[in-house]
């Protein structure tokens, strides 16, 4: 069978033009349909990060201006001033356990010993307080008056020892008879007395504590007092001044 061609040839590539056109028309239009498609997701997206940002700042400034509110922030917040503080801590801290060696040095020997029955201690302004008993009178007591003021402080070691006299001034308070735990009569009395800084500060190394006829090493408190050393509160039983 014989086919013949009645199309021209300008006719074909006008036709095969006209179909390019739609195609690239077509290829357009889903490209900018897919493009704004993009835009319209990316705005969706830049419009939650906007939301949530603004959310997290409002958040942000809120908890700061707590925080600003709080005094000394700079110190709660920084860990390295934490720990400045903890260690300035630990340094300052009054190693008062050293005051059970300190009595047991105090205490004179028999028969001029004494019995404490209570001890106060006043970090703030330095002051040791005693409450106690005397057998042998007033004549203990001033026996006990008087080797406090003979007790020093050593601190240091090698050609940097520091010696201190463990204070200046006793004070003698209020003083009277009484009856002792076991019957028999007893001296009350009360003293207080300033003690030097060096005495329980924590930083210093080698302390000792120098009687007239011993040397005791405080520095850990290696000391034990015994029990002797303390009584129970007397019983009025006559007058004294």
């Amino acid at each position: 069978m014989i086919q013949v061609n009645l199309i021209p040839d300008i006719k074909r590539e006008l036709l095969r033009a006209q179909q390019m056109r739609r195609t690239a028309i077509s290829i357009s239009i889903l490209a900018g349909l897919a493009a704004g498609g993009v835009v319209v997701a990316l705005a969706v997206v830049l419009g939650i990060q906007a939301v949530h940002e603004n959310l997290a700042r409002a958040s942000i400034d809120s908890k700061h201006d707590k925080l600003v509110a709080i005094d000394n922030i700079d110190n709660v917040l920084t860990i390295q001033s934490q720990l400045k503080t903890i260690e300035s801590q630990q340094t300052s801290r009054s190693m008062s356990s050293r005051l059970f060696d300190v009595l047991g040095a105090i205490n004179p020997p028999a028969p001029d010993n004494v019995q404490f029955s209570s001890v106060k201690l006043d970090p703030v302004n330095h002051v040791v307080t005693i409450e106690g008993t005397a057998q042998n009178g007033y004549a203990a007591t001033e026996t006990f008056r008087k080797t406090i003021l003979n007790i020093k402080v050593e601190s240091g070691s090698g050609s940097d020892v520091r010696t201190t006299p463990i204070t200046d001034e006793v004070t003698i308070g209020e003083t009277s008879y009484g009856q002792g735990a076991d019957g028999t009569n007893v001296l009350r009395f009360s003293l207080s007395f300033t003690y030097p800084e060096v005495l329980f500060n924590n930083s210093l190394k080698n302390i000792k504590i120098v009687t007239p006829t011993a040397k005791i090493d405080v520095t850990d408190s290696k000391t034990r007092v015994p029990e002797s050393l303390f009584t129970q509160q007397t019983t009025a039983s006559q007058g004294g001044n």
